[in-house]
């Protein structure tokens, strides 16, 4: 299967850089060029790629904005790409659901890997690091424990694993937690999030935090294990693991 990529950026000589890096990969396919977030919306619309790489910073729409609309349609998956290492970008860019983040000076293997990786349905930022951002940016929510609605939709079980899911726990480690069978976890982890309208693990642990669930600055309530640091794509929930039905 060839994995169909759009590229937007507004430096030409950046763009045709990582066109060029993906188009000679034999599993891979680049279907078009976007200078702008705009025109990247545009091409993700005619061409139905699999991923899109985002530039951050690019005029007419930013790759924020350009984000949030691809995410919004579905069907595409999107990496974002900046020269910034700034925590700030990195959590608007998941809120807007970006599966991956990278800088631009990335390597040509990690480029590629990236690609692949998101394509699978894969995060490219451990949830374990979505969780440190996402304490800094909604300390102040979380501070006000306020109830949240959406969490209504979850059972007992279900907030169980919300709870560690948002720890950065896999399958294996939930399972042992809650003495229940790795199947009986996809389910529940499916359950989660196709009730709460999430796409991945990643965007698991954001709403933890922001619905209030999980406190900033202290260990997340329902067991006693610390927090785990997940391998660099973490553990996604793949189509095999959504519940049937």
């Amino acid at each position: 299967m060839t994995l169909r990529v759009v590229v937007a950026d507004d430096q030409e000589l950046v763009r045709s850089g990582f066109a060029l890096i993906l188009d000679v990969q034999p599993d891979i396919e680049v279907v078009a060029e976007a200078g702008d977030g705009a025109a990247a919306v545009e091409a993700v619309r005619r061409h139905a790629p699999d991923v899109a790489l985002l530039d951050i910073r690019m005029p007419r729409m930013d790759g924020i904005a350009a984000c949030r609309a691809i995410s919004a349609a579905g069907g595409c998956r999107t990496v974002m790409l900046t020269t910034f290492d700034s925590d700030e970008y990195v959590y608007e860019a998941l809120h807007a659901g970006a599966s991956g983040f990278l800088l631009k000076d990335v390597r040509r293997d990690d480029l590629v890997h990236a690609v692949r990786v998101v394509a699978r349905g894969e995060a490219l930022l451990a949830p374990s690091v979505a969780r440190r951002l996402v304490e800094q940016y909604t300390r102040p929510a979380a501070l006000r424990r306020r109830p949240d609605p959406r969490l209504d939709v979850l059972t007992a079980r279900e907030r169980e694993t919300l709870l560690l899911l948002a720890r950065g726990l896999s399958n294996a480690e939930i399972a042992a937690e809650l003495v229940i069978s790795d199947h009986t976890v996809k389910t529940h982890v499916g359950n989660v999030l196709t009730k709460l309208g999430l796409r991945d693990r990643i965007q698991a642990v954001i709403c933890a935090y922001e619905t209030g669930l999980v406190t900033a600055g202290e260990p997340p309530a329902g067991g006693s294990a610390p927090a785990r640091s997940l391998p660099l794509t973490g553990e996604a929930l793949t189509g095999r693991d959504r519940p049937r039905g």
